[in-house]
């Protein structure tokens, strides 16, 4: 009898086998459904986009829109307050949970991380945390958010940062890796982001 090993030369039951085998045929799947919905989130319409989005898993409120181009690995644990706008070409991740809150701008471009591999394990396997950003922050264009990462209420991040750690209330972080470069004056917002562009 044959004996079956994973990658890593780890031998395998003929349950563990078929349990990869299987698993591998969905992430198939999955991944045939994400590139149908990419091209379909380039169709000129919020509320397409927004409706398309929510069918795939993504719990988004009343108000908030998605730009096109936008992608992502998984929708299901991806939840957007209200009046948020995510900018042209953003990447979400979606492998663990990602939290926006409301009216908040991410900006084009902005990548925001779930997994990242472990770089000292035998295997390289990926090490996943979820990530939250709380309201009225805004992300500039080209910014990327690494797993775990908390960005509290207010902050600004600046264009081309790439955030490591957590982000305090109110707090402008820029750099790479991002550190604290101002403080935001604005302390009580309450603005509204207003409508996404039509056609973008």
């Amino acid at each position: 009898m044959a004996i079956l090993r994973d990658r890593m030369g780890k031998e395998l039951s003929r349950g563990e086998a078929m349990s990869k085998v299987g698993n591998r045929f969905y992430n198939y799947l999955a991944d045939f459904g994400l590139f149908w919905l990419h091209l379909l989130c380039y169709i000129p319409s919020h509320h397409v986009r927004r409706f398309l989005l929510r069918l795939a898993g993504a719990k988004i409120d009343q108000g908030s829109s998605f730009h096109m181009g936008c992608r992502f690995f998984s929708l299901k644990k991806i939840k957007i307050g209200e009046d948020s706008i995510i900018g042209y070409g953003a990447f979400l991740d979606g492998r663990d949970k990602i939290i926006i809150g409301n009216h908040v701008d991410i900006a084009s471009d902005v990548m925001i991380y779930n997994s990242e591999h472990d770089i000292n394990s035998d295997d390289f396997r990926a090490v996943v945390g979820a990530v939250e950003i709380e309201d009225y922050v805004f992300i500039g264009p080209r910014a990327i958010i690494l797993p775990g990462v908390k960005i509290s209420k207010g902050a600004v991040v600046g264009a081309g940062a790439v955030v490591t750690k957590d982000v305090a209330d109110f707090t402008v972080v820029g750099g790479v890796p991002a550190e604290v470069i101002g403080e935001r004056k604005l302390k009580d917002p309450h603005y509204k982001l207003g409508r996404a562009r039509l056609f973008q």
